[in-house]
C-alpha cells in the first residue's frame, strides 16, 4: 500500500509502527457553528481511510479531537450572552448527529481540549525545560528559531516567512513567526490556573498533546485538510518533536480544498453551506460518492448539480441491487455459476486503493462490476444463490464497508422520498377533488388505503397535512 506524505512529498509504502495496529489522527471541528460541506470532505475522506485499512485487515486507532475552547468559541459566546461551554456542547451534539447521518462511523476516541489542560501543560513545562518556550508576564511563545526543522512540512523557510493572515501578531514576540502556547487570561474567557498564572491553552498545542495522549509520541498517520498544512501541523511538528525528541508522526495525509465559484471554502469567505442543510436535500451516499469521484488530494468544486449527478449514479446502484434481491429470492439452490471471475474487481478495487487511496478508479471497479453482472442478469439465465450472493458480498465490502455508498433499500435516497412526496400529493389532490364532487367513498379509500402504508392524512383548515407512522 502506497501513501502519499506531505512530510517527504512523495509516495511511500505503508509500513505501521506495530502492525497490525495504526494510530490515526484526524484533526476534528471547532464547535462554534455547524460544519460545512468543505469540513465535511475531510471528515468522510478520513474515515473511508480508516475504513480500507480496516478492510486490509489493521486494527485502526481512530482519533478524532474536538476543540472546544477557541477565540472563535468565545466570540459566539458573548454574542449570544452564554457560557463558552454551552456553545461547545451545542455543536459538539450537532457534529455527532451529521456525522451519524453522514454515515461516518464513530472514532475511538474524541479527545477534548478542555478536558486534557494537564497533559497541555506538562507540553508546554517539556518545551520550556528544553528551551524552547520562553514566559512573558503570563505569555508562553514558541520560540521558532530553536527548532531546526522548523518549516519541513511545509516546505516554508523561516527567513522567507512574513506574519500572515493566521499568524498572531503579538509585541511580547521575539520572533512575529512564535506562537501562542498558553494566553493569559483576560476578562469574562474561561481560564484555568498554571504555572504561569490564570490562562488558556493555545490552538496548536492542543492537537499536540491530546493525539501524544492517546497514540503515543509518534505514531503512524495523522490527517486533516490542506490549510492546516501551515501553520497548524507545522507548529504541531515542532512543539512534539521539540519535546520528545523524536519523530511525531510517519504519514501525513492533507485534505484538498472544497471550492464554490473558484475560491476555497470557508466560513470566514462567507461561501459556504452547512452539511445539515446539504443533507436535507441530497443523501449521505450521494455526498459520500460526489466526495469519492475525486481523489482525496485533489481541490474538488462545488455544485448541486454535480451531487445530483452523484444521486442519479446511486439510482443506477439501488435498481441493480433490487434485481439482485429478487435473483437471491428466486435463485436455484444448486452451485452453477457463469464465467464470472468477481475476484479480479476484489484486485481492481484493491489496487486502486492501495495506490495512495485512489477512489475514482476504486468506484469505477464497483461501476464496472455492476455493468458486467447486468449483461449476465438481462440473459435471463438462472444461476445458483451463490453466485447472487458473491455479488451482494463485494458490495457489502466494498461499496459499503469501505465507501459507505451503497443506499438503503428500505429508506431509499432522497431522491426517492422527493418522488414519494409528489405521489402523495397527487392523491392528496385526487381525494381533495373526489370530497368536492360528493364521492366520499373514494376518499375514505384514498384515506384508508395510504393509512396501511403508514401515512396518516389530516384534514384542517390550511388543507390536508400527511403524518408518516412508519
Amino acid at each position: 500500500m502506497l501513501i502519499y506524505n506531505t512530510l517527504t512529498k512523495k509516495k511511500e509504502e505503508f509500513k505501521p509502527l506495530n502492525p497490525p495496529n495504526v494510530g490515526m489522527y484526524v484533526c476534528g471541528p471547532t464547535v462554534y457553528d455547524y460544519f460545512h460541506i468543505g469540513n465535511a470532505r475531510s471528515f468522510v475522506m478520513g474515515d473511508i481511510i480508516r475504513q480500507y485499512l480496516i478492510y486490509k485487515g489493521y486494527n485502526v486507532k481512530y482519533v478524532m479531537n474536538l476543540t472546544d475552547i477557541d477565540d472563535k468559541i468565545i466570540r459566539k459566546a458573548n454574542e449570544e450572552g452564554v457560557p463558552t461551554q454551552e456553545i461547545a456542547e451545542r455543536y459538539s451534539k450537532a457534529f455527532f448527529e451529521d456525522i451519524a447521518k453522514l454515515k461516518i462511523k464513530p472514532a475511538d476516541v474524541y479527545p477534548k481540549a478542555t478536558e486534557h489542560i494537564a497533559e497541555i501543560q506538562d507540553l508546554i513545562k517539556k518545551l520550556e525545560e528544553r528551551g524552547i518556550a520562553y514566559n512573558i508576564n503570563g505569555e508562553v511563545f514558541y520560540d521558532v528559531l530553536k527548532f531546526d526543522e522548523y518549516g519541513k512540512l511545509s516546505g516554508k523557510k523561516i527567513d522567507e516567512l512574513e506574519s500572515g493572515a493566521r499568524i498572531e501578531i503579538n509585541d511580547l514576540k521575539k520572533n512575529p513567526l512564535d506562537f501562542s502556547l498558553w494566553k493569559k487570561a483576560k476578562p469574562d474567557e474561561p481560564k484555568w490556573g498554571s504555572p504561569w498564572g490564570e490562562g488558556r491553552p493555545g490552538w496548536h498545542v492542543e492537537c499536540s498533546a491530546m493525539s501524544m495522549k492517546h497514540l503515543g509520541e509518534t505514531f503512524d498517520i495523522h490527517a486533516g485538510g490542506h490549510d492546516l498544512i501551515f501553520p497548524h501541523h507545522e507548529n504541531e511538528i515542532a512543539q512534539s518533536e521539540g519535546a520528545t525528541g523524536k519523530p511525531f508522526v510517519n504519514y501525513w495525509i492533507h485534505f484538498g480544498f472544497l471550492n464554490f465559484q473558484n475560491e476555497k471554502m470557508s466560513k470566514s469567505l462567507g461561501n459556504f453551506f452547512t452539511t445539515r442543510d446539504i443533507l436535507k436535500v441530497h443523501s449521505a451516499e450521494s455526498i459520500r460518492l460526489f466526495f469519492g469521484q475525486t481523489h482525496y488530494a485533489s481541490p474538488l468544486s462545488f455544485s448541486d448539480e454535480l451531487l445530483s449527478n452523484a444521486e442519479k449514479a446511486l439510482v443506477k446502484i439501488k435498481n441493480f441491487l433490487e434485481t439482485l434481491e429478487e435473483n437471491i429470492r428466486s435463485a436455484k439452490e444448486d452451485d452453477s455459476y457463469p464465467e464470472f471471475n468477481i475476484q479480479d474487481y476484489y484486485d481492481r478495487f484493491e489496487q486502486a486503493m492501495d495506490d495512495d487511496f485512489n477512489t475514482p478508479q476504486a468506484i469505477a471497479s464497483i461501476f464496472d462490476l455492476i455493468r458486467d453482472v447486468n449483461k449476465i442478469l438481462n440473459s435471463g439465465e438462472q444461476f445458483g444463490v451463490t453466485f447472487y450472493e458473491d455479488i451482494k458480498e463485494f458490495l457489502l465490502r466494498t461499496a459499503e464497508g469501505v465507501l459507505g455508498i451503497l443506499p438503503s433499500l428500505e429508506s431509499g435516497t432522497m431522491a426517492d422520498t422527493e418522488f414519494t412526496d409528489k405521489l402523495l400529493q397527487i392523491l392528496i389532490d385526487i381525494r381533495l377533488k373526489a370530497k368536492q364532487e360528493k364521492n366520499y367513498a373514494l376518499a375514505d379509500e384514498i384515506r384508508n388505503r395510504l393509512n396501511e402504508l403508514g401515512f396518516v392524512l389530516l384534514d384542517g383548515k390550511d388543507g390536508t397535512k400527511i403524518r408518516r407512522e412508519q
